[in-house]
This record gives structure tokens, sequence and C-alpha cells, in this order.
């Protein structure tokens, strides 16, 4: 925050995090750079929020990347996927100099962005869309901010194929306007100029203070962030037999074994004939979540 103005921020940076999220995906690297982009931009909503719960940020376009998820919970824990066509995102460069043409050109002439939040505690659920909008998932943001929220917001975020990062700057509401004719404006200006590169490079102390020296820039204790996904034998148990029986008897006699890989890790939940019977025959049993096991 900037001590004695109306001005207060969220920075991320992810490294092994981001890292662990795609170990088991080959993204292009414009592809890449983008799920990055809504990784960071995931946290730093995610950072907002007062209780228990969790975000998802899913963006629906209509170019190379059709659907685009990123979570974080309250806890910080993220995950996120990307599906895209691969001959069309093969067209694309992994030039990100490009810029706003990458952005136009993964996520087509339209689409839209949705904003989820969901309390754990309070059964609440609030969803916000706004169009895709300007030349990039940062400008979007702004615009949701704007549309939703209606708090003045500038972000910017960045990614690469070893970190993602971000940084979100709002104008408190209700500040006075003496106070946010200078604060503000200039926080505006600081952001507008902040590249990709120091957002992904340089200390962030430094980076924050350097943005604003003339103001008293306050920078709080940092939280962790992990790659934690959210898959587990309990919920491929429950679409196994969502399924039917006749379903998933059909695919091991075709298959041997019936494999489920949950797509935001890539882990592989596999089910021989055994554990079959068990989720059909004693569902319930001791046995059979021995046999899953």
């Amino acid at each position: 925050m900037v001590e004695n103005q109306p001005v207060r921020g969220q920075w991320v940076r992810l490294g092994e995090a981001w890292r662990q999220l795609c170990a088991n995906s080959e993204y292009p690297p414009a592809v890449r750079a983008l799920l990055g982009e809504a990784v960071a931009a995931s946290v730093l909503l995610a950072a907002t929020l007062k209780f228990q719960g969790r975000l998802t940020l899913q963006l629906n376009g209509e170019g190379a990347v059709r659907l685009l998820v990123a979570q974080c919970t309250h806890q910080f824990g993220v995950r996120a996927i990307a599906h895209y066509d691969q001959a069309l995102a093969a067209t694309i460069s992994g030039d990100l100099a490009r810029g706003g043409q990458a952005f136009r050109a993964l996520t087509g002439g339209g689409g839209r962005f949705t904003v989820t939040v969901e309390a754990d505690e309070r059964n609440l659920r609030y969803q916000g869309i706004v169009p895709l909008s300007g030349t990039s998932l940062a400008e979007s943001l702004e615009d949701y901010f704007n549309a939703s929220e209606q708090l003045p917001t500038r972000v910017r975020l960045a990614g690469d194929a070893g970190r993602c990062a971000g940084l979100l700057v709002q104008k408190l509401p209700g500040a006075d306007q003496v106070q946010a004719s200078t604060a503000w404006p200039a926080a505006q200006r600081a952001v507008v100029r902040l590249g990709p590169a120091a957002l992904l490079d340089q200390p962030v102390e430094p980076l924050l203070r350097g943005l604003l020296p003339s103001y008293d820039v306050r920078l709080f204790s940092a939280s962790p962030v992990a790659f934690e996904c959210r898959c587990g034998e309990g919920r491929v148990t429950s679409l196994l037999r969502a399924l039917g029986a006749q379903e998933v008897r059909s695919i091991l006699a075709e298959e041997g074994a019936v494999t489920v890989t949950c797509e935001f890790c890539g882990r592989p939940y596999r089910f021989d004939a055994e554990a079959v019977d068990a989720l059909f025959i004693h569902p319930g049993t001791d046995e059979a979540s021995a046999l899953i096991h």
C-alpha cells in the first residue's frame, strides 16, 4: 500500500509452483505464456478474498485457445489448464514481443472472461462475466473490475516457461479527491511503464519503490503459493459410478483396465477388473476401499 494515500495493490511472482503446474503439459510458448498470466491473475484476485473458498478465472475464446481455467484457493493453492487447437496454436509465433497481436490471435475476435468466487462456509457463489476486450488479458481484467466492482484498477501480467508474475494496483473506494489527484494518476503511469521483463526478473521491493519514488510504499510479508490439485480417488470413483456399470465395464472389456487421468496434474487412476467389481458390487465396504487404494 501507499502510506497516507488511497492506493493499494497486490503483487505475485511464481517459480516452482508454476513449473510444477506445467510439468505434465507441453503447451506451445504463446499458450503457456497466456496460461501463466491467467494463473498470476487468479492469485491476485484470490488475495482479495475475505473468507475460505476458491476463485476460478475462466476464459472462453474463439481463436486458438477455446478454454482456459485458472483456480486459486484462499490458501493460495493453484491449478490451471488450457484447451487449444494445436494447428492454430502452431501458427502463432512464440515471440511474446507481439503483445496484443498474440492475445487476439489466441482468443479470437470475441469470447468472454468469467470470474467465479465460491465460499465454503457460506455456500455462496458469485460470478462476474465480461467480454474479452483490449489487447491483453490484463486489459480484460481491468474491465472486469470497472464493470463488476466499480474499482479503478491497473493490471500487468507476464509469463514464460519458468515463471509467471502479476501486479494489480487499485484506487481505494471513497478516496478523497485531493489525495487521489496525486497518488492514483502517478500509480497508473508507473504501472503502464512496467514491462514483462521487469515484472519477471527484478527484486520486488526495489521494483515497487522505484515505481513510486515520491511516495512511501509499504510492502507486507509474502504468502507462499503452491501447486495444488483437487483430484483424488474419491472424486474419480464418484465419476465412474456416475457413468454406470455398463459403460465402465465396456471400457474394461476393450482396454483391459479403466484409466482416468487428471487433466490438471496428469496423475493416472487405474482400475483393474477387481477394482471395477468393487465399485459396483460393494461400493460402500472397506474391502472396496482397500481394492481401490
